[in-house]
């Protein structure tokens, strides 16, 4: 059986701890004892690891051998905020299939109230990655960063920059990968997609126009097909 992975709080020399609201699932939902093992993810290393003291928020293990730990291509997500149900699951799924870093955008057709929401929501996001990392045996969570405006979001860095667009009718996702050989950036629009301007303004920036196809998709259900492409053509051509 697979063992259950989790991503340290605290990582000193050979010992390890998860504290807080993490240790209490470990202690109350799966009921650790001293003595049971897991693979600990410290820092950018795993160790199967040893429980050596149990309280009800605080876990401390004992590190063991290292684990050879799987590398994935870097690739970022400029994501314009849209409703949280959708975005959290997004979240989670991208944080599943790979993601190292997650920017919520407020783009033009971002709605008002999600906006003046979205500041008190990023622990939750963070919470959310970093159980769906353990989840998918992550060796860590992808950084949520704050919640960042469109002009700073378009000076977003990467060797590969790429805005899905609906309007694109020329350049497929796949192709605009392809030829990628370094960090790759993707930004996604909101309910509703992109303005006109704010696609000049992506394009004067240097971004490269992608689309995923005729099919209008959801924000949600674009982002994780994107991603899912994004990451199949790097490892091809990897």
């Amino acid at each position: 059986m697979t063992r259950r992975r989790w991503i340290a709080d605290e990582v000193s020399g050979k010992h390890a701890a998860l504290t807080g609201n993490h240790a209490e699932h470990l202690t109350r939902v799966l009921r650790a004892r001293v003595g049971e093992d897991f693979d600990i993810a410290a820092g950018t290393h795993v160790h199967r690891a040893r429980i050596t003291s149990v309280e009800q928020s605080r876990v401390e293990f004992e590190l063991g051998d290292e684990i050879p730990a799987n590398t994935v291509p870097s690739v970022a997500l400029a994501l314009s905020i849209f409703k949280f149900d959708r975005l959290e699951w997004a979240i989670e799924k991208c944080t599943e299939l790979g993601a190292a870093r997650i920017v919520p955008v407020i783009a033009q057709r971002t709605e008002a109230h999600l906006v003046k929401a979205a500041t008190k929501r990023r622990d939750r996001w963070q919470r959310i990655a970093r159980a769906a990392s353990e989840q998918s045996r992550r060796i860590s969570s992808p950084e949520i960063s704050p919640v960042t405006n469109f002009k700073d979001a378009v000076a977003l860095p990467g060797h590969t920059r790429i805005v899905l667009a609906e309007s694109e009718d020329v350049l497929m996702l796949k192709d605009a990968v392809q030829s990628s050989s370094g960090d790759v950036m993707l930004a996604f629009g909101p309910e509703g997609g992109w303005t006109e301007a704010e696609l000049g303004v992506f394009c004067h920036a240097g971004w490269v126009s992608a689309s995923l196809g005729s099919t209008i998709l959801r924000a949600e259900t674009a982002v994780i097909a994107a991603l899912a492409v994004t990451f199949s053509q790097l490892q091809q051509h990897g």
